[in-house]
């Protein structure tokens, strides 16, 4: 074990292969807005993509599994390292990681041409695969309570294969896309509710000291378990009265627990206050597709885009800008640059929950053009610093 960790030290590949958050954040960005470049067009009918999949399917597929799975492995390989104090997945077995879930983008993407199953099967294994790896470090770290966050991984594999397997027998996915958003929400849940105050509270006692964020209680652990059982009955029974009670009641929760966190004291530092406006989406989602069981003239698809495109979409955003910054030793503070990819996250959010209620197509297309700017700005500004940086473990710096 001594020499591997010496090897590990010592590693002299490129820089992009040094920390998982290096290529899946940036293969995961990337992703996010090469897919909506390509979907608004194939949803529109101008041209067509080589895949089994229907147009909606395909984006929601490649958005919650493909986009939002990468962003997950890239968080979980830079923060298991942290938590069993074994130094980070590299080099080959990163790369071959990486490759691994860029061969199920493509796969999707041609599935038409390789065959749905084929397509299916390569899919899949980079989350059995991604599974697998963070099993073997939480335990090898001997880390037992981290354990918990493979409930995630399981879900969102169980959810995949839903999502296949669905599409392969009748056409179209249903439990698989509710199991990925309410695994992703109650990620967020989870790990957000962990980092967004405890990162207030790092700020605020350097910057604004004050009334500072509520610590992690037992008031959370209750708004987690009753907003994961609203959601458990939201995969299962969507269209039930009790359901949508109870979605109402977690909303109200979520909404008291992030007045909690003293997000309205952060605003003169973007890079902490969007973590507030990101997780503000978890229970406006809550209450709209709570609301839109219980009254149908409201369309689910409104509160749906306000976990995806609002809590997903700007969560993973905020998560990824600040673990880049910091994991490569660059100030954490929010450039202008880097406020304007913000700015974006939250009009496409914003515009996308209101195209639900819009006939025309204006607000479907200022959506997809602000989630363009935003992740493709993530990409300019940010690919360089996670391609050319070089590593340097000694002092750090990642």
């Amino acid at each position: 074990m001594p020499a591997a960790l010496a090897r590990r030290r010592e590693y002299a590949g490129p820089a992009l292969l040094s920390y998982g958050f290096r290529p899946f954040f940036l293969g995961g960005a990337a992703w996010a807005a090469l897919g909506i470049l390509l979907w608004v067009p194939q949803y529109f009918g101008e041209f067509t993509l080589p895949t089994h999949l229907g147009p909606l399917s395909w984006h929601i597929h490649e958005m919650l599994y493909g986009y939002a799975a990468a962003v997950v492995a890239g968080f979980l390989l830079t923060a298991i390292p942290n938590w069993t104090g074994r130094l980070p997945v590299c080099g080959g077995a990163l790369g071959g990681l990486a490759l691994l879930w860029l061969a199920g983008r493509i796969a999707l993407l041609v599935s038409a041409k390789i065959g749905a199953l084929a397509a299916a099967l390569i899919d899949v294994s980079f989350l059995l695969t991604l599974a697998a790896v963070a099993a073997r470090e939480i335990v090898a770290g001997r880390n037992w309570r981290n354990l918990r966050v493979l409930v995630v991984l399981i879900l969102l594999i169980a959810g995949n294969i839903t999502f296949h397997a669905e599409v392969l027998l009748i056409g179209a996915a249903d439990y698989g896309v509710r199991i990925a958003i309410a695994a992703m929400i109650g990620l967020i849940m989870l790990v957000g509710g962990r980092i967004v105050p405890s990162f207030t509270n790092n700020w605020l006692v350097r910057n604004n000291p004050g009334r500072l964020p509520a610590p992690f209680s037992r008031f959370d652990m209750l708004c987690i378990a009753l907003s994961a059982i609203a959601l458990a009955f939201w995969i299962a029974l969507p269209a039930h009265t009790v359901t949508g009670w109870l979605l109402i009641v977690a909303a109200g929760l979520q909404f008291a627990r992030i007045v909690r966190w003293a997000g309205d004291r952060t605003a003169a530092e973007r890079l902490v206050l969007v973590l507030h406006v990101g997780y503000l989406f978890v229970p406006i989602g809550f209450l709209l597709v709570g609301l839109s069981n219980l009254w149908t003239a409201l369309p689910q698809t409104c509160g749906i885009h306000a976990w995806t495109a609002g809590a997903i979409g700007l969560m993973t955003l905020a998560v990824m800008t600040r673990a880049s910054l910091g994991h490569t030793g660059q100030s954490l503070t929010a450039s202008a640059g880097t406020q304007f990819i913000y700015m974006f996250a939250f009009v496409a959010a914003v515009s996308r929950i209101v195209a639900a209620f819009d006939a025309t197509t204006i607000w479907l297309h200022a959506a997809a053009l602000a989630w363009l700017l935003a992740f493709g700005g993530f990409v300019a500004l940010y690919g360089p610093l996670l391609i050319g940086l070089r590593p340097a473990w000694r002092d750090g710096r990642s």
